[in-house]
């Protein structure tokens, strides 16, 4: 079925389209708490799914969420509330936050990079993958400085984060993981505010402690990126 419509009404179908479904995955979510359907994920299924049926140029409901990719930085930004009802605790976790971060990041980028590295991708692609464990503003900046592939990075981002908010409290329980610390910096660290609301909902300590650590994640990401590339490239 193709829809003939002109681009401004396109514009504002696409934007509605992703509103609608993302609310109606989230109702669905909330009533069968499966980690399979996260409304994320189904969210994704759904919308590629209209447009390919629909036609609708990709070009076209890309420019009509615009609006929401800009609200994808004052959001990560807006985490720092409960980072400041929890402040009490971040100081006196202050080492464990950091270490575990650190440790976090280089391994997740590192692994990232080897694991492309042997699978045979090209450098390119291999780059593109390197900030897939922080928040999409700073990834894509990361990506950029590397001279990866943005959409690919965007692409690794999102995967990653579903993956996390799924997995994420079976790992503790396999693992033996009781520390409510130690969860949230594990979840924040490596699956960003995806991962971070399902740290919310594990609970409110998990949930600061998920935020603060993506921010501190991402922050020390960037950083070890931008040294990272003078120190090979100069």
């Amino acid at each position: 079925m193709d829809i003939n419509l002109p681009l401004p009404v396109l514009l504002v179908v696409g934007m509605i389209l992703s509103i609608v479904v993302f609310q109606l995955a989230v109702l669905l979510y909330q009533k069968v708490k499966s980690p399979l359907l996260n409304p994320l994920l189904v969210t994704l299924v759904v919308l590629i799914a209209a447009l390919s049926v629909l036609h609708i140029p990709y070009d076209a409901y890309e420019a009509s969420v615009q609006v929401f990719s800009f609200m994808l930085g004052p959001a990560t930004v807006a985490l720092a509330y409960s980072v400041w009802r929890q402040r009490s605790i971040l100081k006196s976790h202050f080492i464990p936050i950091v270490s575990g971060c650190l440790v976090g990041s280089i391994v997740s980028m590192i692994s990232a990079y080897t694991l492309c590295t042997l699978l045979g991708l090209g450098d390119d692609m291999a780059v593109s993958f390197i900030p897939k464990s922080v928040t999409t503003p700073i990834a894509i900046a990361a990506s950029q400085e590397l001279g990866g592939i943005t959409s690919i990075t965007v692409a690794a981002v999102i995967i990653t984060g579903i993956l996390g908010a799924i997995f994420s409290p079976l790992m503790a329980k396999i693992f033996h993981v009781h520390d409510h610390v130690a969860t949230g910096v594990a979840i924040g660290t490596c699956s960003h505010a995806v991962g971070t609301t399902k740290a919310i909902e594990m609970g409110e300590l998990e949930g600061a402690m998920s935020g603060v650590s993506l921010a501190v994640a991402g922050l020390m990401t960037t950083v070890i990126v931008i040294v990272a590339h003078c120190v090979f490239q100069g």
